[in-house]
């Protein structure tokens, strides 16, 4: 008999809810075969199995919310359909959970995005027992003293490095309540250190935008209606918190004339149809921005507080604002610069149906340097976007409408379109912000320029 595990699924990832076992008992499952699929807090991704053999038992259903290390079947791999499955299979898979293998000791860092593994190979398996649903904090050491609280049980592994994590057992410090600061809220030694003395001096250890006023009893009103937050919609509340709660944010406007690029991607609609793209108000900006923040780097930059440095990325990934019925996804779109406008097409495109299908993968929305959001497709004028966080920049573009515009001595009906900025203030500032959508605009506004852009 073998067991299936849920294997790691990337840093900061310690599992997701259930939402197909593409399995039962009975059927014969071969290793890589994709046996689960799962919706964690940042994609739905399908799971390929590290074992083979005929499913004797299944243990988690549809809507369990299951973590790393939780078993998902058993396998008798000793029947005769298990061995030819073994045959059929690769050479080179991850071996089998063995049962003198040992459980991981926290000191075991999650990888990071860069390695998380495909769909397609099978991923590393863990001996983890699931985590219960309620667990009761950690007290720190007595030497501390530092007041108790209970505490809900954290939906995510802390990201540490084992050395980290051995700091934290050795100063009793519990790693699931330090707050990082580093790329993707890491946490470093100095993290652990000022947590320590925030607990030996009695303050607060939380962010400020995890303080919250008790809710009223509602139902006093009228009768109420209570759902669990998804995956998606709860790691969004989380990082526009974070985002909002640490970026100065600044938003500045200003409108386009896209009267003459309409009539240009009227012009190529049908050619980029064809090609299998879609010629978007949204895929052209990708363009213009990747170009525009080749002239102005800072907006392509992230901040490193601790280090007292700001990071320019010699890379351009432009990430896309996706509405989806579970909520807003950012796919990425690489080395945008390099790429002409139909390339640019036929990628948001892609992203967009992948993004709706639930296909979209972690790697898919990691590395953006600057964002788009576009809402013109609903309407409204102008907006503020949130800046997401690690970035330091985001445009928004709403919907385009006609006004009349004074040119040549008389006004002309031009459709003009909204735009609304938002930066960093600790990286970017208001004249260097202004010239950047200036230079956006008038991109957008010379059709000629924009065709030299690719």
């Amino acid at each position: 008999m073998a067991e299936f595990k849920v294997p790691e699924l990337g840093e900061g990832v310690a599992g997701g809810d259930v939402t197909r076992v593409l399995v039962k008992v009975g059927d014969v499952v071969s290793r890589d075969q994709s046996v689960l699929e799962l919706e964690t807090d940042k994609a739905t991704i399908e799971v390929p199995s590290s074992v083979a053999g005929r499913v004797t038992e299944v243990k988690v259903k549809q809507g369990d919310k299951i973590k790393v290390g939780a078993v998902v079947f058993v396998v008798d791999d000793a029947a005769p359909e298990a061995a030819a499955s073994e045959a059929a299979a690769p050479a080179e898979v991850a071996p089998k959970p063995s049962a003198s293998s040992s459980e991981p000791t926290p000191e075991q860092a999650p990888p990071t995005p860069e390695k998380t593994p495909k769909p397609e190979q099978p991923s590393r398996v863990v001996s983890m027992p699931a985590r219960p649903a309620a667990e009761p904090s950690k007290p720190a050491r007595e030497v501390a003293e530092p007041p108790k609280a209970s505490r809900a049980p954290r939906r995510a592994a802390a990201p540490a490095s084992p050395s980290v994590r051995r700091l934290a057992r050795e100063v009793g410090v519990d790693i699931d309540e330090v707050q990082g600061s580093g790329p993707q809220s890491r946490i470093s030694d100095e993290d652990v250190k000022e947590h320590a003395r925030r607990l030996l001096s009695g303050l607060d250890t939380k962010p400020s935008a995890g303080r919250t006023m008790p809710l009223p009893d509602f139902e006093r009103w009228g009768a109420v209606e209570r759902q669990p937050m998804s995956n998606v919609r709860r790691t969004t509340s989380e990082r526009l918190s974070h985002a909002w709660t640490t970026i100065p944010h600044v938003t500045q406007c200003d409108k386009a004339d896209i009267t003459a690029m309409e009539e240009l991607r009227k012009t190529y609609r049908e050619q980029v149809h064809n090609a299998g793209g879609n010629l978007t108000v949204t895929a052209m900006l990708v363009k213009v921005i990747a170009t525009a923040v080749k002239q102005f780097p800072q907006f392509n930059a992230s901040l490193d507080p601790q280090a007292e440095q700001i990071i320019y990325k010699k890379y351009v990934h432009v990430g896309v604002a996706v509405d989806t019925e579970r909520g807003l996804l950012v796919p990425v779109i690489r080395d945008a610069d390099q790429k002409n406008i139909t390339q640019i097409a036929i990628e948001v495109h892609q992203a967009a149906e992948k993004a709706r299908a639930r296909k979209l993968t972690l790697e898919d929305m990691s590395g953006g340097g600057i964002t788009i959001s576009n809402l013109g497709g609903i309407g409204g004028t102008y907006f503020t976007p949130i800046v997401n966080w690690p970035e330091v920049a985001i445009l928004g573009v709403s919907r385009g409408i006609i006004e009349p515009v004074w040119r040549n001595g008389a006004f002309e009906p031009r459709q003009l379109l909204p735009l609304s900025l938002s930066y960093d203030h600790r990286v970017i500032d208001g004249a260097d912000a202004m010239r950047f959508l200036r230079w956006v605009v008038q991109a957008i506004e010379q059709p000629f320029l924009l065709s030299l852009l690719g």
